[in-house]
């Protein structure tokens, strides 16, 4: 996986094969952050990555001088890869959660302007991702969630659901708790 822009732009950190996550491809990573590149900046936010997995979208958000990325994530040897690239890196501003996503939403009291998740595909409950982020108010006032998902799913009919965009066999479901623009 490379790191798409910013700092560590063109930065490749190779994942070691004991992990068994799915990064999101560099395709759909570029394509993700070129759209939010012209809806927030960057440098103003807080950010939420819910199964972080290999930590790559928050050490794109990181890159793009966030002010600071929770990562969330359950498997050890993710987090310790994580933790490894984040000490290459000299990043102090990555916060890593060993939890369970659906423990650590409900004991979470900060307020985000971003959350990004990309749970497993056949997660059992993904669907009841976009709920349970709304229900424990993790989201500022224009906050925005991004759900990465396979195309099985769908989420147009959530009341908070703004877009969807696809790249290649990757999917992004856009909810906030404000009208879009």
């Amino acid at each position: 996986m490379r790191i798409i822009s910013g700092k560590f732009k063109g930065r490749r950190i190779q994942a070691s094969t004991k992990i068994s996550a799915r990064p999101t491809t560099d395709f759909a990573k570029e394509g993700l952050f070129n759209l939010l590149s012209n809806r927030i900046d960057f440098e103003d936010i807080r950010m939420l990555d819910l199964f972080a997995g290999t930590g790559s979208i928050g050490f794109e958000f990181i890159s793009r001088d966030c002010l600071e990325v929770i990562a969330v994530e359950q498997n050890e040897k993710h987090g310790t890869f994580i933790r490894k690239v984040c000490q290459e890196l000299k990043i102090d501003n990555l916060i890593l959660h060993k939890a369970d996503v659906f423990r650590f939403i409900p004991e979470c009291h900060v307020k985000f302007d971003l959350i990004f998740a990309d749970p497993p595909y056949d997660l059992e409950r993904l669907s009841e991702l976009p709920d349970i982020v709304f229900k424990y108010d993790l989201l500022s006032e224009d906050g925005l969630f991004i759900l990465e998902h396979s195309r099985k799913q769908e989420f147009e009919s959530h009341p908070f659901f703004l877009f969807h965009k696809k790249y290649g066999n990757v999917n992004f479901s856009f909810f906030s708790k404000s009208n879009p623009d």
